[in-house]
C-alpha cells in the first residue's frame, strides 16, 4: 500500500452510512464526519488537507470553494441530483466528482407510491384532524375520508424515465396501474415486475411526448433534472393539460414545479391533491405551501432510508477508494 495515501482525509460533511465509514477507514482513511459549517468550509478542508469531501443535500460545492481548496481531489454526492456542485468546473480543472445514482432508485419509488396511496385516500389530511374528532367531528370526517379513489386501473404518468421513474414504474405495475412515461433521451424501456419475491415479469414501456403523458395521466410523478434555464417543468401551460382532478407527487427537485402555479391549480380543482419531499427555498418552503390543505409533506426524505443510506455510503466508498488509491 502506497505509504503516501495512508491518512488521506476524507470529510463527510453532510454524514455518511456507517458501511462507507468503515470501508474507508478499512482502506487506510481518516474519515472525519463533524459537520462543518457552509461559512467555516474552505478553512477547514485547508487546515485539514482534506483530499475528498463528500456532501447531500445541505453542503454546496461551488467554483468559489473548489478555487480556494487546491488539495480537494475528489467531491462526492450521496444521491442522484447534483444541483448543489459546480460539476462541469469541478471536472474542467482536473477535480473527481462523483454520485450515487442507483443506491436510492428504491427508496425514493417508495416514497412515491406511499405518498400516492395516501393522497388517493385523503390519509394525510384524515391524520391532522383524527386527533381532535369527537363523536360528532368522527362522523363528519367519515363523510369527508369517504370519498377517496382506488389506484388500480389508473394511469399514472412518470415524467423523467431513469433509474428512479423505472423503480415506480415496478410499484405501479404491481399496484395494477397504467404507466405512460415520457424522458428527454429515452425511447422505451422493459420494465421488471418482480412477483412473489423472485419470479419476475418484463413489460416494455415506450415514451410518449410530455404533451401526450399530461392528457392521459390520472396521477403524475416527477423525476426530470432541473433545466439549465431553471425554468419548471410544470406551469400553468401544463396544468392546463391535465384531466381536473389530477395527484401529483414531486420527489425530484424543487423548482421543477411552478409554486404559484400548483397553488392556482389546486385551488381551482385541475389538481386535486399533491405530495411535495422538495420545495423552492430549501430549507425553509414558503409558508402557503406548507400550510396548504391539499398538500401532503415530506421534508426531503426520498432517499433517506437505512437501506438506501447503506448503499450510498457503500458505492461512494468504493469509488473514492478507487480514484484515490490508484
Amino acid at each position: 500500500m502506497n505509504q503516501k495515501n495512508i491518512r488521506m482525509k476524507v470529510l463527510a460533511n453532510d454524514g455518511l452510512a456507517k458501511e462507507g465509514i468503515d470501508a474507508l477507514r478499512n482502506a487506510g482513511f481518516e474519515v472525519i464526519t463533524d459537520k462543518v459549517d457552509q461559512s467555516n468550509l474552505v478553512e477547514f478542508i485547508n487546515d485539514q488537507s482534506v483530499a475528498a469531501l463528500l456532501v447531500r443535500s445541505a453542503t454546496t460545492v461551488r467554483k468559489d470553494l473548489i478555487d480556494a481548496c487546491p488539495g480537494l481531489k475528489v467531491i462526492g454526492r450521496g444521491g442522484v441530483g447534483m444541483d448543489n456542485i459546480d460539476v462541469e468546473y469541478a471536472r474542467g480543472i482536473g477535480r473527481h466528482v462523483v454520485n450515487t445514482p442507483a443506491a436510492s432508485s428504491q427508496s425514493v419509488a417508495e416514497l412515491v407510491i406511499g405518498h400516492f396511496f395516501s393522497l388517493s385516500r385523503m390519509l394525510y389530511d384524515a391524520n391532522r384532524y383524527m386527533p381532535e374528532a369527537d363523536g360528532s367531528g368522527f362522523k363528519s370526517l367519515k363523510k369527508k375520508y369517504g370519498k377517496g379513489i382506488e389506484m388500480r386501473g389508473k394511469t399514472i404518468g412518470i415524467m423523467g424515465f431513469g433509474r428512479i421513474g423505472q423503480s415506480v414504474a415496478q410499484y405501479a405495475l404491481g399496484c395494477g396501474m397504467k404507466v405512460v412515461a415520457s424522458d428527454m433521451f429515452l425511447k422505451e424501456a422493459n420494465i421488471p415486475v418482480v412477483i412473489n419475491g423472485d419470479q419476475k415479469v418484463s413489460v416494455s414501456i415506450t415514451c410518449v411526448s410530455q404533451e401526450e403523458l399530461l392528457a392521459q395521466a390520472d396521477m403524475i410523478s416527477l423525476h426530470v433534472p432541473m433545466p439549465a434555464d431553471k425554468s419548471p417543468v410544470l406551469g400553468a401551460t401544463e396544468f392546463a393539460q391535465m384531466k381536473d382532478g389530477v395527484l401529483i407527487v414531486n420527489a425530484a427537485r424543487g423548482g421543477v414545479i411552478d409554486e404559484d402555479a400548483l397553488i392556482a391549480a389546486l385551488d381551482s380543482g385541475k389538481v386535486a391533491h399533491a405530495a411535495l419531499d422538495v420545495f423552492v427555498g430549501e430549507p425553509e418552503p414558503r409558508q402557503d405551501i406548507l400550510q396548504h390543505p391539499q398538500i401532503a409533506l415530506t421534508p426531503h426524505i426520498g432517499g433517506s432510508t437505512q437501506e438506501a443510506q447503506g448503499r450510498i455510503g457503500t458505492e461512494l466508498a468504493d469509488k473514492l477508494i478507487e480514484i484515490l488509491k490508484s
